[in-house]
């Protein structure tokens, strides 16, 4: 088999990448437009095209710009004297980007279903070379049995089948943290210039591709420093005046990098807002960060932004800087969802458990299995006392990898746990690709040590469980977003525990409308959608508005949004005369793409 697989492996991985970027392109051509996309799209081609960052500024360019590039050849109409754009809305500066979306897609002629599918390509297009990056990194890590392994991990994930098609930074940031995490630890390995400048360069890029990518930076702090004081010298001089000169070299070109990575930065805003006046992005510093706020930190990061604005060589530091402190004060202050039978934020146990419910089982079973026998491999070693000292210096010395990348895992993980931004499991994507990773490496070195029979039985055992993983990949198409695995009995049971992204984007609205051309007999329904699609537009003379609070409620059809429904239920702030407790009463009729539940009522209810 391995000879196999060494011969044709090249097949292989064509093979996988081809079934992934088609399934990948036709969600980008069926699905409809999510919530956050409405935002995201406008922003993205106004930067390419107007060279201004006023739209969305709370995420860095680079991703946005990747999906606005296409756009450019589609001539599209963009008013750029409405009052999203010149700041004549209330709260316009937050609200501007959401009615740019509406305004773009859906109410200036041009075609939206043209906008959202070539806006998407370059995601789908980067989510294909992140997995040829993981194929790479981990052939280098295991061999091409590993390589080919962490790739199918990826490439049948329902997760990032579910969200490698949107136009939103979560599969771009997990691409550049790839990027960066390999050549900067490039860097730290062989820290020749070559090296150091391609390790700040993609720094740089992981920088402009979401804020939250500085978790990253103590890591590689962490890594340098370890790396260099446990490096041996090739002249055999290893006391501690040799170590500490090693740590002041890899210092001085860990500053190299970080100087690269700030010029890629400054570079990326720079093209993105030269046209943006000094007024506008003032406008943007006082909105969020008031002057004459309460909180002390707000008015520092006020005046901050301010001085740095003022000038236009470093106007781009200002727009950069504005984007983690926006980050931090939105993550303090959290996002209300549904999770397990209550709406709020800041719930410890959610990753957890929407990490467990929504990985497929057989990742599951590999990511524990990885972690056991990497106990069993530390253990072993420590209990060889005699050799724990030389055993230590090795590992540090020939293991920065492998502990580079789980610390990053448990610092993003543990973060991401204590902040009160519990809107979905896309957001913790960065840690996916350094799993898929380093449980291929674990699960081929665990291979190497046995025997021929042991090999071919646990090799039965690997085959299922891939199976598994590629069935779960095939039998989930196309509701990937929705995807759930089996301990809660599938994705069509998802809604009942945690909503948001993970269950309800408003991604099926196009799937509504082919299920109602299916039902000729339901000449209205009435809809209350959540997302970015234009329900009145996709559904035409059948579209009848509706919210939760709404009464009487009328007798006829219904399509309610799971993300509505279950936060409307369990809203304890409002009466249930108020909410869709009346749909308790009733049975679904059908459910649409795992994210919109259809119910029939009899006759009016009285409430």
């Amino acid at each position: 088999m391995e000879k196999f697989i060494n011969k044709y492996y090249k097949f292989i991985v064509v093979g996988i990448l081809i079934f992934f970027a088609g399934v990948s392109i036709l969600n980008a051509k069926n699905d409809s437009a999510i919530f956050d996309e409405v935002a995201h799209i406008p922003a993205g081609y106004s930067y390419v095209s107007q060279h201004d960052t006023r739209l969305n500024p709370e995420h860095p360019p680079l991703i946005k710009d990747l999906a606005g590039l296409p756009l450019l050849f589609l001539h599209l109409k963009f008013d750029t004297t409405a009052p999203f754009w010149t700041g004549e809305l209330p709260n316009a500066w937050d609200e501007g980007q959401w009615a740019a979306g509406r305004s773009l897609l859906y109410e200036s002629g041009n075609n939206p279903d043209q906008i959202i599918f070539w806006s998407r390509l370059p995601i789908v297009l980067l989510s294909i070379l992140l997995g040829l990056f993981l194929f790479k990194w981990g052939k280098e890590l295991g061999g091409i049995s590993a390589g080919l392994f962490a790739l199918t991990l990826y490439a049948f994930d329902p997760n990032i089948l579910g969200h490698n098609h949107f136009v939103t930074t979560d599969l771009g940031v997990a691409a550049f943290l790839t990027f960066s995490f390999y050549y900067f630890l490039q860097f730290i390995k062989n820290p020749s210039w070559k090296n150091v400048g391609l390790g700040g360069f993609f720094l740089g890029l992981l920088l402009v591709s979401k804020f939250s990518s500085i978790v990253a930076l103590p890591v590689f702090g962490l890594a340098l420093i370890v790396y260099s004081l446990a490096k041996n010298n090739r002249e055999g001089d290893n006391n501690w005046k040799t170590r500490l000169g090693n740590l002041g070299q890899y210092l001085f070109k860990a500053i190299i990098a970080f100087l690269v990575a700030a010029v890629v930065i400054w570079i990326v805003y720079k093209a993105n807002n030269y046209a943006m006046p000094k007024e506008t992005f003032d406008k943007t510093i006082d909105f969020f960060f008031a002057a004459d706020d309460a909180n002390p930190k707000a008015t520092i990061t006020n005046n901050l932004l301010h001085s740095l604005n003022k000038s236009s060589l470093t106007r781009p530091w200002a727009t950069y800087a504005f984007g983690p402190a926006w980050t931090v004060k939105r993550v303090v202050g959290g996002n209300g969802a549904y999770f397990m039978g209550k709406v709020g934020n800041g719930f410890l146990n959610y990753f957890p458990i929407v990490f467990l419910i929504k990985e497929t089982i057989p990742f599951l079973f590999l990511a524990i299995f990885a972690l056991f026998f990497t106990f069993k491999q530390t253990a072993v070693s420590l209990l060889d006392f005699k050799k724990v000292k030389s055993q230590i210096g090795n590992f540090l010395r020939n293991s920065v990898v492998e502990y580079s990348l789980l610390a990053f895992i448990v610092l993003y993980a543990f973060i991401s746990i204590q902040g009160g931004l519990n809107i979905g499991f896309r957001h913790l994507f960065p840690i996916l690709p350094f799993a898929y990773l380093l449980i291929a490496k674990k699960v081929f070195e665990f291979f190497k040590d046995k025997k021929t029979k042991a090999v071919h039985c646990l090799g039965f055992i690997l085959s299922i469980l891939v199976l598994w993983q590629v069935g779960a990949a095939f039998f989930a198409y196309p509701s990937y977003t929705s995807y759930f695995n089996e301990s809660i009995g599938g994705s069509k049971n998802g809604y009942q525990y945690v909503t948001d992204s993970n269950t309800d984007w408003g991604q099926d609205l196009n799937r509504l409308k082919s299920w109602l051309d299916e039902h000729p007999e339901i000449a209205t329904i009435h809809v209350d959608y959540f997302g970015g699609g234009n329900p009145q537009l996709t559904l035409g003379d059948k579209y009848v508005a509706w919210f939760d609070s709404k009464r009487p409620v009328e007798a006829g059809w219904y399509a309610i949004s799971e993300n509505y429904l279950m936060g409307s239920i369990y809203d304890t702030k409002r009466s249930a005369d108020e909410t869709y407790s009346w749909t308790r009463n009733f049975t679904p009729v059908d459910q649409i793409g795992k994210s919109i539940l259809i119910y029939h009522v009899d006759k009016p209810i009285a409430q």
